[in-house]
């Protein structure tokens, strides 16, 4: 297999190693990549399950390198007019969108200089993010919650909080915001990688416990825009809440059902993360309407 047989290739080898991912002995960790029975439980009666320590600190700081890349690429499209790559722009609840064709940029609406709150998707910006989707630490284990052995790209979404101006999301649940885009919402898993340490104070990843098993429930009516997006205060026990404070390098695995949301940055440091969703393989991205299967 050539996945382990870089040394006979060197110009892939030489690839690898210029998109700074080190080579995984496959053979040797696969045990350790899969999804063991007690995480299995965890994302069956919790909705969701930590991997600490998956991605190294040297990979963590690649990841970072390429969020920097993917933001100021970004921003010189959008403030540089004649460029006329932006296909739309448009204000949901006071919050700035920019479409590049099927690539929406979602701003920072609080902050003095403009700044980037989510890139989607993520993969088609930056090549880093795109390798990162077939990273056997994250496809092993997804072959077991999608279920299926063959995966597909859902959605990927790049995520900034920048220091003292990243702003927070309300509870809300992915599953009805998909579901009006396909049919089997139900095997559309999710992974949060953490490129930064992520802690009550930077706005990190809390959901609440157990809430997956309610299935899809009720929407806002407050007279927001997107008031159906956000889940209904009736239905959301805080008492339930947890804030995953993990350090760089964790993957959250959390079930498109379950209630989940952050609060804003209100510290000195970032809080940048990745989110990825799978499907069974054979059917498109959420935005491309392309097929992206997972190697």
């Amino acid at each position: 297999m050539i996945r382990n047989n870089w040394a006979r290739f060197p110009g892939l080898q030489r690839l690898r190693e210029s998109l700074s991912i080190a080579p995984v002995h496959w053979l040797a960790e696969q045990k350790t990549m899969v999804l063991t029975e007690t995480e299995k439980t965890e994302y069956q009666r919790r909705g969701f399950f930590v991997r600490y320590g998956t991605f190294s600190e040297k990979e963590c700081l690649v990841f970072r390198e390429a969020a920097q890349r993917v933001e100021a690429q970004l921003l010189e499209k959008i403030s540089d007019a004649t460029v006329g790559s932006i296909t739309k722009e448009y204000r949901l609840d006071g919050n700035r969108f920019v479409d590049f064709n099927h690539v929406t940029v979602q701003l920072e609406h609080s902050a003095a200089r403009d700044c980037l709150r989510v890139v989607e998707p993520v993969n088609d910006v930056e090549p880093i993010f795109d390798q990162l989707l077939d990273d056997p630490r994250l496809r092993e284990p997804m072959k077991r919650l999608v279920p299926s052995q063959h995966l597909a790209l859902w959605t990927a979404k790049l995520n900034f909080k920048h220091p003292r101006v990243g702003s927070g999301f309300g509870w809300h649940q992915d599953a009805p915001y998909w579901i009006h885009d396909c049919d089997h919402v139900q095997q559309l898993p999710n992974v949060m990688v953490l490129f930064d340490d992520a802690n009550a104070g930077n706005g990190c990843f809390r959901v609440i416990d157990g809430s997956h098993r309610a299935g899809c429930l009720p929407g806002c009516e407050d007279g927001r825009q997107l008031q159906g997006f956000y889940t209904h205060p009736d239905c959301v026990d805080e008492t339930a809440q947890v804030l995953i404070d993990a350090p760089a390098g964790s993957a959250i695995f959390f079930d498109p059902h379950i209630v989940h949301g952050s609060g804003p940055n209100e510290s000195d440091n970032p809080r940048r993360a990745i989110i990825i969703t799978y499907q069974p393989a054979g059917f498109a991205a959420l935005k491309s309407g392309q097929v992206r299967e997972i190697r």
